[in-house]
């Protein structure tokens, strides 16, 4: 069994955590999810702890995957690209806030399952240490990608300015999630963040001052 049967189980574990929660996150249920033969997931993760860090870090990866192809308006890299060590930048200030609201649109869309599933892992990690930490290892991953492409993009203070968004960005998906709104726009609050953040470009300022439509899902 390879790569490509490691991936099925994680995702069948993500799908198993976004429906029923961790309660119903056991080998059988994953394996009956992703239509593998009994005992797929047990040969790949040989303890619940390893499982949970097996999900954390596939939601991850899926999260650069979804950034490299282009969910905003960064060029799509092929379909089954890895994500690189280094993520691709934005030209601008606007183009970043695009990106990332389409990366929101679809994570609370087509991608709703894994925005589920890892709130399902955050309460669990409030009783839970060792899921804690798995979502600790995976979110300091994330802001220090975060970082890299904002300070490449000209800001002052990377590390701070990766960790405000990221906050903002899950607040937004939050909401969302759980008090879905028909006219949801996260465009404006991710634009004004963006933008307080960065430096204006010479060919960014005139868009951000028209304003841009909000990229679709």
């Amino acid at each position: 069994m390879g790569g490509g049967r490691r991936r099925e189980v994680l995702d069948a574990a993500v799908e198993v955590l976004a429906t029923g929660g961790l309660r119903r996150l056991t080998y059988q249920a994953v394996d009956t999810t992703a239509g593998v033969p009994p005992g797929t997931t047990s040969n790949h993760f040989r303890n619940r702890e390893a499982l949970l860090d097996g999900i954390v870090a596939h939601l991850e990866a899926l999260d650069r995957e979804d950034w490299e192809r282009g969910v905003g308006t960064l060029p799509a890299a092929p379909a089954g690209t890895p994500a690189p060590d280094d993520p691709s930048v934005p030209s601008g200030p606007e183009e970043l806030a695009t990106a990332l609201e389409g990366l929101v649109r679809h994570l609370v869309g087509p991608g709703r399952h894994r925005t589920t599933a890892r709130y399902a892992l955050t309460l669990e990690a409030i009783a839970r240490p060792a899921v804690g930490e798995a979502l600790r290892r995976g979110h300091a991953s994330l802001l220090d990608w975060g970082a890299r492409i904002l300070k490449a993009m000209g800001s002052p203070q990377p590390e701070e300015h990766s960790r405000a968004l990221a906050a903002l960005l899950e607040g937004l998906m939050f909401q969302q999630v759980a008090l879905p709104e028909d006219g949801f726009d996260p465009l404006p609050s991710i634009r004004t963040a963006v933008r307080a953040m960065l430096p204006e470009t010479a060919d960014d300022a005139p868009a951000g001052r028209a304003g841009a439509t909000p990229a679709t899902a």
